[in-house]
């Protein structure tokens, strides 16, 4: 049925690519190019049709093109910060392709038909100005945060095909675990700025998923960095920040790119962009972005297979009043990552990945055992302007997200079996996933920008209601055999050493064991099943005011206040659980230079609902525990740069995060007992640079240095450094440069990788420590690209090392790959 629908939905497309081109030839169609008075060319100048919303913008080589348009007479107007502009009438008729070129010249050159208008060229890599960092229209230079931005430019130069490859981009983000596909929680999990964080956000709404995340609607990435409680609260994001896609949005023009890749290890993957007006005047516009993906693992068994579909819609009412819709589903379907926990109940008995002697090549896994979680999300946004200085947003999301499938593990611990001393012994764990997750916010947001006296404010106040029911009918765990890794005969392991019988015990070398459908059933009907179902609800207001004083000297003073409802397991009738907490937020900044160096400092506070617990007493009886909200409390100062003309970007920050009232549990053989006393700190330096210095190259770097602490809590963590908090030191780079001109027109080069330093997954005083080790990885891509289509050739780990993540676990990482891309643009 799912394949039905994929071919009616390329079918779907097709017949709107054909329908829309038969239409367009009964428009007309103005192309040229644009060139300065020197006869360079002009490129990202706006051209328009006066009085209409139809235009467009010059490429590198100052060439244009507007299609789609109707017959009748039209003013063109061409201008460009500091340039002059022009104007000339021209009369369309249907199916006319009229050539129009102009040169414009400095504003410096007085001509007769000057008109100051347009908008400054911007590094595609860097586009940092957004509002839905600050629900607030803040250049990034006036932003006492800190935040990365990952283009959809930089995306298609490194040719991603997946989440976690877009987010090698972001300094102090490393992975901690791949998506597991598990309900609640099997998106992946990263460490941003020593604290673990999930990509939860869609233009600062909710957006949860239990897969992996396709990026083929991302318009941009935005790594928010620290505690952001007081514009985000608590529910999706952590003390580190937090990960916000931007979609897509649709345009006024029709227009469009096909992408075919194709790659290692059985790659396939083909994507459609296609946007559209739907009336004459072009208020309404669709856009649609849709990809399938098929792919196998580096190891012998592991495959993904998904298909993403995301139609969106803008309409334009009036100058005052427009509506966004956008929407995505996906459904995937895959066999979830081979995850390696650590035994964390004794002392290890390897401390490294030599000593445990794992090849990374295997899956212990079979391609029968999958997992489905098809996820959903509709977003809708009402804007309206009631002057110049007020304007109201009204959002609304709704998503779901279920797992569905089987899910399973591999457990290094001798007390499975205690007899095996001389090599290592791996126990296979699996259960059966059944689970949905529902989440609706809804938000309304009144945004100012007035003057008092002589001081410019921007401010929002908004309120928030979040709702997120999870329903768990998925069974419980069963052993799946085990894997043996050492010298010993297998036979004499099993029966005349061991005397192991129990076919569910049996251990072998990772080639047999229950891993068809037929026998993880029969072991799974044996298995207690879960009937869950919980309910949260956030009721949530806030106000941020950005005040100038001068020009250059700017403060921020924010505050949320925030009640959760809980009504924990409705299934066991168990009792509701309230609470509210207030997170407040300050920042300065300083230009010395408007608009090109500005010195920030900011004080942010995070804050975590943290749900009742029940201590397990001596006599076995228990204890309900109910706690405060925890909070992290960040103090930043750094600065930001954009200088020589917007060619170099760049931000350097110093932070340090305390938290002083963190959970948690410590065990004994016969007791559970709860405190919050628990406290971390984390600090750090962080540096990111985006530059142009000439015409075709261009460069991101990053940098990051983590010291994070668990400075109190319990005894065996104390002292250690936090497992979720990464590698200590990180850095990422990407370079490419294009030929303008010359015999190599349109041919480039890129080149870059990641180092991550190494990362103790397992840092504890009773178990000891278990090390992953540094790496550094490089790839390298060359390319040639034309106004209409563009061929890369991308080569990953250059040098196949083996590289690995975890937070205690071990996920082996892809090896070296190749990937060939082809994009047209119509």
């Amino acid at each position: 049925m799912k394949y039905k629908f994929t071919i009616s939905f390329l079918s779907f497309c097709f017949f709107l690519l054909a329908s829309t081109s038969t239409w367009a030839q009964e428009k007309a169609t103005i192309k040229g190019q644009i060139s300065l008075a020197n006869n360079q060319a002009a490129d990202n100048v706006s051209i328009v049709l006066k009085g209409t919303k139809i235009g467009t913008n010059t490429d590198d080589n100052g060439n244009y093109e507007i299609k789609n348009v109707k017959p009748g007479s039209y003013v063109i107007r061409v201008s460009a910060v500091g340039y002059s502009s022009k104007e000339k009438s021209i009369t369309l008729n249907g199916g006319d392709e009229v050539i129009e070129n102009f040169t414009i010249t400095s504003n410096s050159e007085q001509l007769d038909e000057i008109v100051v208008s347009g908008g400054a060229k911007k590094n595609p890599l860097a586009r940092k100005e957004t509002q839905q960092v600050s629900r607030l229209p803040l250049k990034n230079l006036e932003n006492p945060q800190v935040y990365t931005t990952i283009t959809s430019e930089l995306l298609k130069e490194q040719v991603v095909t997946n989440l976690d490859d877009a987010l090698k981009n972001a300094p102090g983000l490393s992975p901690l675990w791949a998506s597991t596909g598990r309900g609640g929680d099997g998106a992946g999990y990263f460490s941003l700025r020593g604290f673990a964080v999930q990509p939860t956000m869609i233009n600062g709404l909710p957006g949860l998923t239990n897969g992996t995340i396709d990026p083929a609607n991302i318009d941009k990435i935005e790594v928010i960095k620290g505690p952001s409680g007081t514009l985000f609260g608590s529910s999706l994001i952590s003390y580190g920040g937090l990960i916000n896609l931007t979609t897509k949005k649709p345009y006024d023009h029709f227009g469009g790119v096909v992408d075919y890749t194709a790659g290692s290890y059985g790659l396939n993957r083909v994507t459609v962009d296609v946007n559209t007006p739907l009336d004459e005047e072009h208020k309404i516009n669709v856009r649609v972005n849709s990809a399938y993906h098929t792919e196998n693992s580096f190891q012998d068994a592991g495959f993904k297979k998904s298909f993403f579909f995301a139609p969106s819609l803008s309409y334009q009412v009036n100058d005052k009043l427009s509506f966004f819709i956008n929407t995505e589903f996906m459904n995937n379907k895959a066999t979830n990552p081979t995850m390696l926990f650590l035994d964390r109940g004794a002392e290890l008995r390897v401390h490294n990945i030599d000593e445990l002697g794992y090849d990374n090549k295997r899956s212990y896994t079979s391609n029968e055992l999958a997992i489905e979680t098809p996820s959903f999300n509709l977003q809708g946004q009402m804007n309206y302007k009631f002057s110049d200085q007020w304007s109201s947003q009204t959002v609304v999301s709704r998503g779901s997200s279920k797992s569905e499938g089987y899910y399973s593990y591999i457990y290094e611990g001798t007390q499975f079996y205690p007899k095996i001393t001389e090599g290592i012994v791996l126990g296979r764990y699996m259960n059966y996933q059944n689970s949905t997750t529902l989440t609706t916010d809804i938000q309304q947001n009144f945004i100012g920008d007035f003057v008092i006296g002589s001081m410019r404010n921007r401010i929002v106040a908004g309120l928030d209601y979040f709702n997120r029911g999870a329903i768990d009918n998925g069974s419980g765990y069963v052993q799946n055999g085990g894997i043996y890794i050492g010298n010993l005969d297998l036979k004499t392991v099993n029966e005349n050493l061991y005397g192991i019988t129990d076919p569910t015990k049996y251990i072998t070398n990772g080639d047999s064991g229950i891993l068809t459908k037929a026998g993880s059933d029969a072991l799974l009907s044996k298995a207690p099943m879960n009937n869950n179902k919980t309910k949260q609800e956030v009721y949530s207001a806030y106000v941020s005011d950005v005040i100038n004083f001068t020009p250059g000297l700017s403060a921020m003073a924010s505050l949320r206040v925030d009640r959760f409802m809980t009504e924990g397991d409705v299934s066991t009738n168990a009792d509701d659980y309230n609470q509210t907490s207030f997170s407040p937020k300050f920042g300065v900044v300083y230009q010395p230079i408007i608009d090109k160096v500005s010195i920030f400092a900011n004080y942010m506070d995070g804050f975590a609902n943290t749900a009742p617990v029940n201590d397990v007493l001596p006599d076995g009886s228990s204890q309900p525990r109910t706690f405060s909200p925890e909070h992290a409390n960040q103090f930043e100062v750094g600065t930001k740069l954009n200088i020589f003309q917007d060619k170099l970007y760049a931000t350097f920050s110093y932070y340090d995060i305390k938290v002083t009232d963190q959970v948690y549990t410590v065990y004994t053989a016969t007791t559970q007992t709860s405190y919050q006393n628990g406290g971390q700190r984390n600090k750090g330096f962080e540096a990111e640079i985006v530059a142009n210095p000439i015409a075709g190259l261009n460069i991101v770097a990053g940098y990051s240095y983590n010291d994070a602490l668990l400075t109190a809590g319990d005894p065996d963590f104390v002292g250690h450094r936090p497992e979720s908090a990464g590698p200590q030191n990180t850095a990422n780079l990407w370079a490419s440069y294009k030929f303008l001109e010359g015999g190599l027109q349109g041919f480039g080069l890129g080149f870059g990788g990641n180092y991550a330093d190494k990362n103790k997954i397992m840092n504890r005083t009773v178990t000891g420590q278990f090390t992953l080790p540094s790496y550094t990885v490089l790839n390298s891509s060359i390319f040639y690209g034309t106004e209409k289509y563009v061929l890369t050739l991308k080569l990953d780990n250059i040098a196949n090392i083996d590289t690995y993540d975890g937070w205690s676990t071990i996920h082996p990482k892809n090896m070296r790959s190749v990937s060939a891309n082809f994009s047209y643009k119509f």
